[in-house]
């Protein structure tokens, strides 16, 4: 049982150590297409640390999964019922006290495992994770593995890559592997691909998927999606975080 949410109090104090990993997954409430629920990043990010866990743990390294951070900065599915957004500063200030509450309790090691790719919430992520770049004797490390930069984003699918990835192939994949009697299948299957070229977009100044020309809140091919690829995908996001721990903390993998 990974999850600390899950544990009582003195099942959870072994793990307030300066030997164990604490992961927390960082998602958003937000539109993924007429077939996807609103919390499928906060899903996307249970899964992929949630398996880092579970490889962590069977290598010897101690892992403990926090209660994922349900919201986001989520200004591209502006016009789109159930958005809910955070000011930069707030999530900025969330995750900062996130780490300072664990360092303060004796945890020496923090991962941010992300599902919402929105470029300015990545960014607050990556400040935070910069912020706190070393282990000392009083500070919690922060390591972030973010899946958008090149080093990673190669091991994950095309459609990822590409950009046009938004409840796409991509994340309808991981949910039928993650959370199946969330995804609206029927409608799923029955939606067309939707291009929009989303790095294009984005860096011509478009800021909105109705901008963009996702009109329903999605893009890449959703009816595309399999349970096969969303275990391939959460098993490459899992080893994301267990090889940038390796890398970040060789001494707790001896």
């Amino acid at each position: 049982m990974t999850e600390l949410a899950k544990r009582t109090w003195p099942e959870a104090e072994p793990f307030f150590d300066a030997k164990t990993i604490a992961i927390v997954p960082i998602g958003s409430t937000e539109p993924h297409g007429p077939h996807l629920p609103l919390d499928t990043d906060v899903t996307i990010a249970r899964a992929q640390s949630l398996r880092a866990a579970e490889l962590l743990e069977a290598e010897g390294v101690r892992a403990i999964v926090l209660p994922a951070v349900p919201y986001g900065i989520t200004r591209y599915t502006d016009g789109f019922a159930g958005r809910v957004t955070l000011r930069p500063g707030t999530l900025w200030s969330l995750l900062e006290d996130i780490v300072i509450s664990l360092s303060q309790d004796g945890i020496r090691q923090v991962v941010f495992s992300n599902g919402h790719l929105e470029p300015e919430h990545v960014k607050i992520i990556r400040g935070v994770a910069k912020d706190n770049p070393t282990r000392g004797k009083h500070d919690a490390q922060v390591i972030f593995p973010d899946n958008t930069r090149r080093k990673w984003a190669q091991t994950l699918s095309a459609e990822f890559q590409s950009g046009d990835c938004h409840a796409g192939s991509y994340e309808s994949s991981i949910m039928l592997a993650a959370d199946p009697d969330s995804v609206r299948d029927k409608e799923r299957l029955a939606l067309p691909p939707v291009e929009i070229h989303l790095i294009e977009k984005m860096q011509a100044g478009q800021t909105t998927f109705r901008q963009m020309g996702a009109e329903s809140a999605y893009c890449g091919d959703p009816a595309a999606g399999s349970v096969k690829e969303g275990r391939e995908q959460i098993d490459a996001l899992a080893s994301m975080i267990v090889e940038s721990a390796r890398e970040a903390w060789p001494d707790l993998f001896s």
